[in-house]
């Protein structure tokens, strides 16, 4: 399912996220969790048992221990008993699944959340363990290695250079000078190789982060917020999990997931990509169709900020916002998972017209 059935549309009315760091090694999740769900309450003015249903992203991988999911409902509230559900995703699955329980009428209301803190461990060497388990991962090639071959696989083609993903960089790390919540807030030099072509300014920041985000249908969507940015359409799909099948310039499972979702019905004016190195901003741009007229990553996107589980999320949310506040009328997001941009979500949310 791509799009709302019927008459019944679903809306983000509300969205908060933690000010990125690099270590939050005081903080459990559950702490770094809670002041961001008690803000996203408080921008709808609901309280917890007006909530409907809740749905989660995280990963147990980065947490060290099995079902650490279950920790963080104690900052949501599961008693009384609540409607509760959980993806081993970026929260931007979780949406989705919120989403269509919310389509179904079972719900009017839900609350979506996500978060990650990759400072405790190594996060190239834990990412290896999304990787075939038979010809891939027994190889133990890291995450920074990995985009490195896509990177180097767009400059063979000719779709790219060094100096182009440098430039995106700088456009994306300016943008977050304006975000008081990204990690890194100021332009900075590309650095070392840390994999050749992939220089340091062209690989996310590790850090700690979560965000979360509030859905409402029909009526409901009107009463919490004055503009709400209404999801027209969301679609996700993935490519083929071994690396050597799949043509790494190109992003087929996100122009599929943007087809389905509507995205090129109408052109959009913002996109908001879930790109974590310069080189898939290239691709997702190509399979989007992005002209030079879309504002990209205002917040900065993942190169600013790319807390593992909630980047994602982050990217609905942050497009959901610039709705809210009157700066776009329609945009797209896009999260994505696994190495290489294998699997994919593309949401279009609109505004109605003032």
């Amino acid at each position: 399912m791509t799009s709302a059935p019927g008459d019944r549309q679903v809306a983000v009315v509300a969205f908060a996220q933690t000010d990125h760091r690099r270590s939050s090694e005081e903080l459990s999740e559950v702490e770094m969790l809670m002041p961001v769900l008690h803000e996203v309450l408080d921008r709808t003015g609901m309280k917890t048992a007006d909530i409907d249903f809740t749905c989660s992203g995280s990963s147990d991988y980065l947490a060290g221990r099995a079902f650490s999911f279950t920790l963080a409902l104690d900052g949501v509230g599961a008693w009384p008993p609540i409607s509760e559900s959980h993806v081993e995703m970026d929260g931007a699955w979780a949406l989705y699944e919120a989403w269509t329980k919310l389509l179904t009428g079972d719900a009017d209301t839900a609350l979506v959340y996500a978060y990650g803190k990759s400072s405790p461990g190594s996060v190239r060497d834990v990412l290896t363990r999304q990787l075939d388990p038979y010809y891939v991962a027994p190889l133990w090639p890291d995450s920074v290695a990995l985009a490195a071959l896509q990177a180097q696989a767009l400059i063979d083609a000719g779709d790219t250079d060094e100096p182009a993903l440098a430039a995106v960089a700088a456009r994306n790390r300016g943008a977050a000078t304006a975000n008081p919540h990204a990690q890194l807030k100021e332009p900075a030099p590309q650095g070392d190789y840390l994999v050749q072509p992939l220089r340091t300014g062209d690989c996310p920041p590790i850090g700690d982060g979560a965000a979360a985000v509030i859905l409402a249908a029909g009526d409901r969507a009107r009463d919490l917020c004055a503009r709400p940015a209404w999801i027209r359409g969301i679609d996700h799909r993935i490519e083929a999990h071994g690396l050597g099948v799949r043509d790494l310039t190109d992003s087929p499972s996100t122009r599929l997931a943007a087809e389905r979702a509507g995205a090129f019905e109408r052109p959009v004016d913002t996109a908001e990509l879930h790109a974590p190195f310069t080189a898939q901003e290239i691709v997702l741009r190509k399979a989007l169709r992005l002209g030079d007229g879309v504002v990209v990553n205002p917040s900065g996107g993942a190169l600013a900020a790319n807390p593992i589980m909630a980047a994602g999320l982050i990217r609905i949310g942050e497009a959901a916002g610039r709705i809210h506040r009157g700066e776009s009328g329609r945009a797209l997001a896009h999260a994505t998972s696994g190495p290489c941009l294998q699997q994919n979500l593309v949401a279009v949310l609109e505004g109605e017209p003032r």
